[in-house]
């Protein structure tokens, strides 16, 4: 059984999960079938872990 997404962007600040519209949605990327949201979300969380990584390399 597949997962209902939920939406970052309606559920913020909410006490529950709303639904995503997907391609009712400007922020829905319809070749990934995933919000960019999360796709931005998860390339900073790269970009932080590599800065990391690199000061870590300079602090050595």
């Amino acid at each position: 059984m597949a997962s209902i997404p939920v939406c970052p962007l309606l559920s913020a600040g909410k006490d529950f999960s709303m639904m995503c519209l997907q391609d009712s949605c400007a922020w829905y990327m319809k070749n990934y079938k995933t919000c960019s949201i999360y796709l931005i979300a998860h390339n900073a969380a790269l970009d932080v872990k590599e800065k990391q990584a690199q000061a870590q390399k300079a602090s050595q």
